[in-house]
């Protein structure tokens, strides 16, 4: 951990009455995860769509990442993969319940592992690893999968709440042995320096601040961040990516560790993006519906080009 970072910490502050309804909706996520596995995936459904008549913004954004990216697909195909889109936001809220609340060998008994021994190639070769953490919407749910097996440093964005922002660094903890906030760059250089497995997503538009525009699936100018650039070229890290993919037939999920990429270049920051943007886009089409597309991926545009979400 960063020497002048201080992880947030539970206090009597935390019971304060102004959390309280916080605390009941904490302890309701946890009364469910109680549950059996079917029940939860058919309630986190069922939470999806109740929210898509009610969620119009990120319904509407949703759809309009699908289309930016698939222009092909037909209109029907369109509201379809949205909907499904909303039933896998409905379970990623118990799924990070589930991460943050089950025990190991409940984990162990729903989840199974192809290519963890991918994460182990940084050990022998003494370099450390960027585990690229795309932004499924069982990516919680996964770091909790690979930490029983292989700890590694958690990234995290500190919470505006200070109840969530102790819970959410309390789960984590379960899984990373210390955890690291996104705008710590040096401190991940030194965890990877050392040799340890460091979490990273660089697949959310962040701004243009520190990105550069490539493509990404159809979309030829996305803002993409250059910090993967920066943590290669400075730690020598090996870069592999990950899927958590919650099974087509519900009863589970299966996580797949791929082999570390080959060949990011580091002289030029457009071509680094555009080649992490393609392995992105690899992994998502494993599972395209449970990828975060609720997220304004393409907020940012070239100076002068209008939005593409009106």
């Amino acid at each position: 951990m960063s020497k002048n970072q201080v992880l947030p910490e539970f206090s009597r502050e935390l019971l304060h009455p102004r959390y309280w309804l916080l605390w009941f909706g904490i302890a309701f996520l946890y009364l469910i995860v109680l549950l059996p596995y079917p029940w939860i995936n058919s309630l986190g459904r069922g939470l999806g769509r109740f929210a898509m008549r009610f969620m119009k913004r990120r319904k509407m954004i949703s759809r309009r990442n699908i289309e930016l990216c698939f222009p092909n697909m037909t209109e029907a195909e369109h509201e379809a993969w949205m909907i499904k889109n909303f039933e896998a936001t409905g379970l990623a809220v118990f799924e990070t319940g589930m991460a943050w609340f089950w025990p190991n060998w409940r984990i162990k008994k729903w989840c199974t592992i192809q290519g963890i021994d991918n994460l182990d190639v940084g050990a022998r070769e003494n370099r450390g690893v960027l585990v690229i953490g795309i932004h499924f919407l069982t990516l919680e749910l996964g770091a909790r999968i690979i930490g029983i097996h292989r700890p590694g440093v958690g990234v995290y964005r500190p919470h505006d709440n200070k109840l969530m922002d102790w819970l959410q660094t309390w789960g984590r903890l379960r899984s990373n042995k210390y955890m690291l906030d996104r705008r710590d760059v040096k401190g991940m250089i030194r965890s990877l320096k050392k040799g340890e497995l460091v979490w990273y997503a660089p697949d959310h538009d962040y701004g243009p601040k520190n990105s550069v525009f490539a493509p990404f699936f159809a979309v030829e100018k996305a803002a993409t961040t250059i910090g993967t650039s920066i943590l290669v070229r400075m730690a020598n890290p090996l870069l592999v990516p990950f899927i958590p993919k919650r099974n087509d037939d519900n009863q589970g999920y299966s996580l797949i560790v791929q082999p570390p990429l080959q060949g990011f270049p580091t002289d030029d920051e457009v071509a680094a993006a555009t080649f992490m943007n393609q392995a992105i886009e690899q992994q998502i089409l494993l599972a395209p519906e449970q990828y975060m597309w609720l997220h304004r991926r393409f907020k940012t545009r070239p100076a002068g080009e209008a939005s593409l979400y009106q």
